[in-house]
């Protein structure tokens, strides 16, 4: 038995049928909605019963993360497209023309989260325009999070089913 084999039997390559990477899914999903523009979201919820210092301390939360957010975006932003878009496409090339199983499970963790980026920049923007304090900051964060959440459901779902594809193809029927 060679070194190759000896990796290869220590960790196994093969993604989906891997309990590592259905951790990972479900804790990145579950962190990615309870974060909302690197606020947590029972922070909002807690202004918005209380009040008072806990809305201040929102606001000003919020205020800082909007102004990094679009910071980054207008210093950096055109490269981080770029490199994003290179590593989707060199991920999308290797799960499905390769049939490359690992970037295929990368590809499903990546690209959703791609997406949630454009979203946290989108409503960064929307916060700063409107300035936005009091109930409309809860709405803005409130309907960011829900939005997160449904492209978190459906990329679980996709995730699920190609993995229960993949399973069955590779397992029992030998593909």
């Amino acid at each position: 038995m060679n070194l190759y084999q000896t990796i290869l039997e220590v960790i196994d390559t093969r993604s989906f049928s891997n309990l590592w990477f259905w951790i990972v899914l479900a804790a990145l999903w579950s962190s990615v909605s309870h974060w909302v523009l690197g606020v947590p979201y029972d922070m909002v919820l807690r202004a918005r019963r209380f009040g008072e210092q806990t809305q201040i301390d929102l606001e000003d939360m919020v205020r800082i993360n909007v102004n990094r957010t679009l910071y980054i975006t207008q210093v950096s932003g055109m490269l981080i497209l770029a490199l994003t878009s290179f590593v989707l496409t060199v991920l999308f090339i290797l799960a499905l023309y390769y049939d490359v199983e690992f970037a295929q499970a990368v590809l499903f963790l990546a690209f959703p989260l791609s997406v949630i980026g454009l979203l946290n920049v989108s409503t960064a923007q929307q916060i700063f325009e409107e300035s936005a304090t009091g109930d409309l900051l809860h709405k803005r964060l409130s309907r960011h999070r829900l939005y997160t959440q449904i492209i978190g459901i459906i990329s679980i779902f996709v995730t699920s089913i190609w993995g229960m594809y993949q399973n069955l193809y590779v397992g029992p029927f030998g593909g």
